[in-house]
């Protein structure tokens, strides 16, 4: 009988031990499964521009595309920058700056040359309105002086200048013509008349 029974023990423990090698092998199947790697794509670069000058060494990157607009950098002659788009008249080129407070700027376009991509145009932002300080009422008030009243001159008018008349002289008639020199001329008259009269007759 113990023939019978060990050999049925022995093909148990057998089978137990198979089974339990089996098992591992079998849970770890799935693991060996290759899990598929994520293939990295480029991403497109957009438009870039170098920056040529225009007898400088920098530019003046502005916050819009104007000289209205202040300041915000420079950039200098030979570097590349990413390019967003230009103005609608083509003067001024949108680049990526992030120097500024948008993290954006605007050059001027000749100062520039597009090595690569294209430039959308873009829609230019309000021309910036210079603020009017206002002052303080209550500062106001503390240095505004009265001026002191002013005399205004009076107008004295010039003395009456009296003329000078000098008395006309009445002077006759014979102190004038001496009456001699009358006389004298009327003969010498009818001398010629005589005389002229005497040289036709003949």
């Amino acid at each position: 009988m113990r023939r019978h029974i060990l050999p049925g023990i022995g093909l148990f423990v057998s089978l137990l031990a198979a089974a339990w090698l089996a098992l591992p092998s079998a849970t770890a199947h799935p693991l060996a499964q290759e899990t598929p790697i994520p293939t990295l794509t480029g991403t497109p670069v957009g438009a870039l521009v170098k920056i040529v000058g225009g007898g400088e060494l920098q530019i003046h990157v502005r916050s819009g595309p104007g000289t209205a607009f202040p300041l915000v950098g420079i950039l200098v002659v030979g570097q590349e920058v990413p390019a967003l788009g230009r103005s609608p008249g083509g003067d001024w080129i949108k680049v990526v700056y992030p120097g500024a407070p948008d993290g954006t700027g605007w050059v001027f376009s000749p100062y520039t040359r597009l090595i690569q991509g294209e430039l959308p145009i873009l829609e230019i932002p309000p021309t910036p309105v210079p603020d009017t300080p206002t002052p303080d009422p209550t500062l106001a008030a503390q240095f505004q002086l009265a001026p002191p009243p002013t005399r205004l001159p009076t107008f004295t008018p010039a003395p009456t200048l009296a003329s000078i008349t000098f008395p006309q002289e009445s002077v006759p008639l014979e102190e004038r013509f001496p009456v001699g020199l009358v006389v004298a001329t009327l003969m010498s008259l009818g001398l010629l008349g005589l005389l002229a009269s005497y040289l036709r007759g003949r």
